[in-house]
């Protein structure tokens, strides 16, 4: 076996996934990701409420073991998508790899790219803690828990384009993230400094998922590229606001002289 085969090895539940039956139930139950944000914002504004005039919680060994286990699966998501997108780049291009619609039905990635999807109503318990903790909650949080699920559902459903580079991006930093979160909440000080690069990276990905719906819209009638401009349209937007967003997040956290937004959780896409 060589070095690229190896790096290709399927895992027995991830070959014995049946994407096709995933795909139908997301085209039949996508519309339920509407019911689980209308949920979240009555969550979000009702347990603020609740805890106005209530002791926060501490919650320390709880968040550890939520924020650890996030990123253990954000790290095998992040190795085994990228294992594959590394594949199609390596032997197809660049253009392939963005153009690629394989991601959701190749044996190495199709569990994770359904995993990843379904990902996003438990990441909405985020929030949960931040509430029962008392700690500020700004709107980049929660706007983005709502959009990225009702996006990432939504996508999935029609297999657009894409959609390799969006997946593996987001495991990529939130295997950052959720690591430095759980080494936070253990209460072991973390340097500044990497505060600032998982932030920086976060700019980074919306950047890439920008450039990454532009070259789908530019070769969606050139090559085999398939998206709608529903999608596109959507995520261009949804991409640009994160975009804005996060950058004003760094330079208010790092960059200006005014008040400090630390310990505010700022999750990406």
């Amino acid at each position: 076996m060589n070095a690229s085969e190896l790096s290709l090895v399927e895992y027995d539940f991830e070959r014995r996934f049946d994407e096709r039956q995933a795909f139908e139930w997301m085209q039949e139950n996508w519309r339920q990701s509407f019911m689980f944000v209308g949920l979240y914002a009555a969550v979000v504004f009702a347990g603020q409420h609740f805890m106005r005039e209530r002791e926060k919680l501490n919650l320390r060994r709880p968040l550890v073991l939520w924020s650890l286990s996030l990123a253990i699966f954000s790290i095998i998501g992040a190795v085994r998508t990228g294992l594959y997108m590394t594949h199609v780049l390596t032997t197809s291009g660049f253009r392939q790899s963005v153009c690629d619609t394989s991601f959701y039905s190749a044996p190495i990635s199709k569990f994770w790219a359904y995993a990843f999807v379904l990902s996003k109503a438990p990441e909405l318990g985020d929030t949960v803690f931040i509430i029962l903790r008392k700690q500020p909650l700004i709107f980049l949080h929660w706007y983005h828990h709502i959009t990225v699920l009702l996006y990432s559902w939504y996508s999935y459903k029609d297999q657009v384009a894409g959609g390799g580079w969006f997946m593996t991006m987001n495991y990529i930093v939130h295997s950052l993230m959720y690591t430095y979160y759980a080494i936070r909440a253990s209460g072991t000080r973390v340097p500044r400094p990497c505060a600032m690069v998982i932030t920086a990276t976060q700019i980074m990905q919306m950047a890439m998922g920008l450039t990454v719906l532009a070259l789908v819209y530019n070769w969606q009638h050139e090559v085999r590229c398939p998206s709608n401009m529903s999608n596109i349209g959507w995520g261009l937007v949804m991409y640009l606001s994160y975009l804005v967003l996060f950058a004003w997040f760094f330079y208010k956290s790092y960059l200006s002289g005014g008040s400090s937004v630390k310990g505010k959780r700022a999750k990406a896409e």
